[in-house]
């Protein structure tokens, strides 16, 4: 199987049998194209909604230099550009943004800084501080991912690159940031326990679980644990099967379901090759729910969202109707809807995950398409009422 080109920006193994059921579009809504001056190809990135009930998120390029920016939106489309990374404060923000307990947003940047991406802190107003650059050495380099707040009060992240690992630049790295500023090294990845690191969460039993693109027993990435003082378990190598029809390069961050199983994707393999949806228990039984076949959808680069209904849905950087994408939902039993085909005019290549928001609704991003070609906001209803929950 050849590998996937990951250079855009830069255990048992149960098969299901799983069918696809393509429905009439449901109600899907472009709330704003990006035009390069508001923002431009937000990428990896999944929108956050914020304590005053506003989405918040980042884009790559775009903004005053060209650099990207942080932005908030309404869910009615009116977007406020809150600031335009340039040089020293960071270049290229790819990952979401996470409110922490005290209001103020956390971010990291690819580029920039020292030259090796940056961890940032903006509040609501758009005041911005940079707290730390990093070097590309033991520290890490260049984060494609966003940060999680774990119950500790620190913050946890990684680097795609950086660490002492023998992969070139280095295999990358998890670390632990206080809100303070002070950035800890917890894991450098040597190749075999996996390479390129993404998104993190923190799981009901403390510990962080995450995803590696690459590396691994197999070489196309892993699935792992690490508790906040540091101790590394990989938990699933994924190309365990012939042809890789597991999966392979998962680029998303998995999400823990009420059922306390984890649920994911994976970019490529399966049974044709075009990616998988998955789920694992913390042991590291993982369960092949769907293979995508084209048609409904081909390489999902985002994570899942698991909905008020129960149900997960999930986008897909290609394929569907159009070849640019789909949104879909797949049931924990592998039971896939898809929901929406982008056309180009809507977007095109949505690989951040979708959040919903307190009115029921999913919001989300295309890095491409739309009026300018320079990606879009959209939100979709299903339609569920207003969530049970207060903002945070």
């Amino acid at each position: 199987m050849r590998k996937l080109s990951l250079s855009r920006i830069t255990c048992i193994i149960v098969f299901c049998t799983a069918t696809a059921i393509v429905t009439p579009a449901q109600t899907f809504t472009t709330l704003l194209n990006f035009n390069g001056k508001n923002g431009a190809q937000p990428c990896y990135m999944a929108l956050i909604q914020a304590s005053d009930g506003k989405f918040y998120g980042t884009t790559v390029y775009g903004g005053a230099h060209n650099d990207g920016t942080v932005f908030t939106i309404t869910s009615s489309g009116t977007l406020t550009r809150l600031h335009s990374f340039h040089g020293t404060d960071g270049t290229n923000p790819c990952g979401a943004l996470v409110q922490a307990t005290n209001k103020n947003f956390y971010g990291t940047t690819c580029c920039g800084g020292a030259g090796y991406g940056t961890v940032f802190r903006i509040t609501l107003s758009g005041k911005l501080w940079t707290l730390y650059k990093f070097n590309n050495g033991t520290n890490g380099g260049n984060s494609n991912a966003g940060l999680v707040q774990a119950t500790d009060g620190n913050l946890y992240g990684t680097t795609v690159n950086g660490g002492s690992g023998g992969c070139g630049d280095g295999c990358g790295v998890i670390f632990k940031k206080t809100l303070g500023g002070r950035l800890t090294t917890l894991h450098t990845f040597e190749g075999s326990d996996g390479w390129r690191p993404y998104g993190l969460i923190q799981a009901a039993d403390k510990n962080i679980y995450g995803i590696t693109s690459s590396g691994g027993a197999n070489g196309y990435g892993t699935v792992f644990a690490i508790t906040t003082a540091g101790t590394f378990t990989s938990l699933y190598s994924f190309c365990a099967q012939t042809n890789c029809s597991d999966g392979a390069s998962p680029l998303g961050t998995p999400v823990q379901a009420t059922d306390g199983n984890f649920y994911g994707t994976t970019a490529g393999g399966g049974t044709n090759g075009y990616g998988t949806i998955f789920k694992i228990t913390s042991g590291g039984t993982l369960t092949t729910l769907y293979s995508f076949e084209g048609a409904d959808g081909k390489a999902p680069w985002a994570g899942l969202v698991q909905g008020s209904d129960g149900n997960f849905y999930g986008t897909t950087s290609g394929g569907g109707a159009n070849g640019d994408g789909t949104i879909f939902s797949i049931t924990s039993a592998g039971t896939l809807t898809t929901l929406h085909s982008f056309d180009g005019t809507d977007g095109a290549d949505s690989n951040g995950a979708l959040v919903q928001g307190a009115d029921g609704n999913f919001y989300g991003t295309t890095q491409l398409g739309g009026t300018h070609k320079k990606g879009t906001v959209f939100s979709l209803s299903v339609g569920l009422g207003p969530l049970k929950r207060n903002l945070r």
